[in-house]
């Protein structure tokens, strides 16, 4: 009978041993590391998947080991240096060329530039990496075929 008990107390103990702790993992901050040698395509503004002229070119960020940025912005190009500061990204001063496109690659252009231009909380899973500011949220897709061709 006392064996009975025992396992009876003890089985639940056993039981919640092997369940999982309630400790909740907390996302390390992106570092220069996480980014340096990236290659980026932009897929979503503000979660709605980019809507462009079919000969329109996505926007595109490539980091290079020291953070050099630059990139296709919708219709320009542009270089940069890329900060990373407690999770935070943002290239700072940002230059481009000056050409003159259709409304609709512009307007994702000055999304894309300014975004980029201002800090954003940035995370990383898997192949996407989202930037958060206080306006706009940018979702990137690795380019594995940038990567592989360098």
């Amino acid at each position: 009978m006392k064996k009975r008990l025992l396992s009876a107390l003890v089985l639940p103990m056993m039981l919640a041993a092997c369940s999982t702790t309630g400790i909740t993992k907390t996302p390390q901050p992106v570092t220069s590391n996480d980014l340096a040698n990236g290659n980026w395509s932009l897929v979503q503004i503000d979660n709605q998947d980019l809507a462009q002229p079919e000969a329109a070119q996505a926007p595109t960020l490539t980091l290079a080991a020291d953070l050099a940025a630059n990139g296709h912005a919708g219709c320009n190009r542009y270089f940069g240096q890329a900060e990373v500061k407690d999770g935070q990204f943002r290239i700072e001063k940002m230059g481009m060329t000056m050409m003159l496109c259709p409304d609709s690659e512009m307007k994702v252009e000055q999304t894309f530039t300014q975004s980029l231009s201002d800090w954003n909380k940035v995370s990383i899973s898997g192949d996407t990496m989202t930037m958060t500011n206080a306006k706009h949220t940018l979702t990137f897709a690795r380019d594995m075929a940038a990567a592989t061709a360098k």
